[in-house]
């Protein structure tokens, strides 16, 4: 541990650029906000409780929610990263009018994004998994041999471009059985 670390190398320029992307949903509603007579309906911006009810209705009948019976199929996962891919654009016309608004219009950034991770990686890994997760109609059997793994997803950043693989599952007991909650 230093007693004096030196101080860190700060471009101001990218600075400035990180607080203007960070609070443009604040500036994006006070600078349009007087466009209608009502807040939460307005052309040049969305509110992060609207834009949370699209993604949560996007996921729901098309990622296997619950108003779809937990059913999905590759078509209709498909269909769910159009409807991403415009919510993310979107999402660059957020607004908020305090910083409560603010975090919940961060948040739900991020939720859009766990969102299409969730969405590939059901579509990487073609098969059911239930019970307790989501049924495939299209492809309606587990896939032990192959899919008994993890799925990790990674966005590249730099392109935007997501990166799909599979983890093997380490089991921390040899058998199932031998754990004492199991009867072993």
């Amino acid at each position: 541990m230093k007693e004096k670390p030196p101080k860190p190398n700060v471009n101001g320029t990218k600075l400035e650029a990180l607080k203007a992307e960070i609070y443009a949903p604040l500036t994006n509603y006070a600078k349009h906000v007087g466009a209608t007579t009502q807040r939460d309906v307005n052309p040049n911006y969305i509110l992060p409780k609207m834009f949370m009810m699209r993604l949560q209705k996007l996921m729901d009948e098309y990622a296997g929610g619950v108003t779809a019976q937990f059913t999905t199929s590759g078509p209709m996962l498909n269909r769910a990263l159009e409807l991403l891919a415009f919510l993310k654009e979107d999402s660059a016309k957020l607004g908020a009018g305090d910083l409560h608004e603010l975090m919940r219009c961060w948040e739900n950034v991020h939720r859009m994004y766990q969102a299409e991770a969730h969405v590939r990686s059901m579509l990487f890994r073609e098969e059911t998994r239930w019970p307790g997760y989501y049924f495939r109609s299209d492809r309606p059997k587990m896939d032990e041999q192959n899919w008994h793994v993890f799925v990790n997803c990674r966005l590249d950043p730099t392109n935007g471009k997501w990166e799909m693989s599979k983890k093997p599952i380490i089991p921390v007991f040899a058998k199932a059985k031998e754990h004492e909650l199991l009867g072993g």
